[in-house]
């Protein structure tokens, strides 16, 4: 697999069979159109939930832009809901619980604590799938108020000028649930891309360690640190390496590594 890092948690995967294009919001590099031109394989193209961050009409122009190539579309049903996108611009609308699948793709809507959905995808490499891969990306899935959980917090709601009315540990117990609920479908993964966003301040690691404590992971790829910056997502490398998963340092936009096969 090739995997191309294109901007906060946008991501891009091609394998022997096809593409997978992750939460495309913005491209600085033109990783995108570096990837469409230079490949004739069919097309995914996900996105986890409304935010702007997580999506942009601009990627519905891909099919005009490269009328060669075979896209399919799998949004978020939020996205629709909130009227950011047509019936018609999808081919496949998800919310949690959903499972599509054609000869290539078995996709699983996974929950969130935030908008929107996360996704297993399992990529079929071969009839057999005997070298299938399985992929998650968490969109907004995380431990979003983990600076609250301090030893001196003993529960309740906060009421913080920036978030509004919160409740950290009703949030903590969400998202637990929804890793719990993730776990029934799969327990190991081949890629994780997950959040690791420095803004949380103070335990900004504590949702990603909480996933590895819970799956197998073969690669983890920190996301949604554009505005805290790479080195901020670099400080997860400690804890993966105490469960001996490989990190993704990712040091710039369009970078690229490559996955070989076992």
């Amino acid at each position: 697999m090739k995997l191309t890092y294109i901007f906060h948690s946008g991501f891009a995967i091609e394998t022997e069979s096809c593409v997978l294009i992750f939460d495309y919001w913005m491209d600085p590099t033109g990783a995108i159109s570096k990837t469409l031109s230079t490949t004739n394989k069919p097309v995914y193209v996900f996105a986890s939930h409304f935010h702007e961050d997580h999506f942009t009409r601009d990627i519905l122009k891909w099919r005009t832009d490269y009328p060669t190539l075979s896209f399919t579309y799998i949004l978020s049903k939020d996205i629709l809901k909130r009227r950011r996108a047509d019936k018609e611009d999808a081919d496949v609308w998800m919310a949690k619980g959903s499972v599509w699948n054609d000869n290539i793709v078995n996709v699983y809507a996974t929950g969130s604590n935030d908008s929107g959905v996360s996704w297993i995808v399992e990529v079929k490499e071969t009839e057999s799938q005997v070298n299938s891969k399985r992929i998650f990306h968490a969109g907004d899935l995380n431990n979003w108020y983990a600076r609250f959980l301090t030893d001196d917090y003993d529960g309740g709601i906060i009421h913080n000028e920036e978030l509004g009315v919160i409740d950290p540990i009703k949030d903590e117990k969400q998202f637990l649930g929804e890793l719990k609920d993730i776990k029934k479908i799969a327990d190991s993964f081949d890629v994780v891309m997950f959040p690791v966003d420095g803004r949380i301040g103070n335990g900004y690691t504590r949702g990603a360690r909480q996933f590895i404590e819970h799956f197998k992971v073969g690669l983890f790829i920190p996301m949604h640190f554009v505005v805290s910056g790479f080195k901020s997502a670099w400080r997860m490398k400690e804890f993966t390496d105490e469960y001996n998963i490989p990190f993704w340092s990712i040091e710039k936009e369009g970078q690229s590594i490559n996955i070989e096969k076992e």
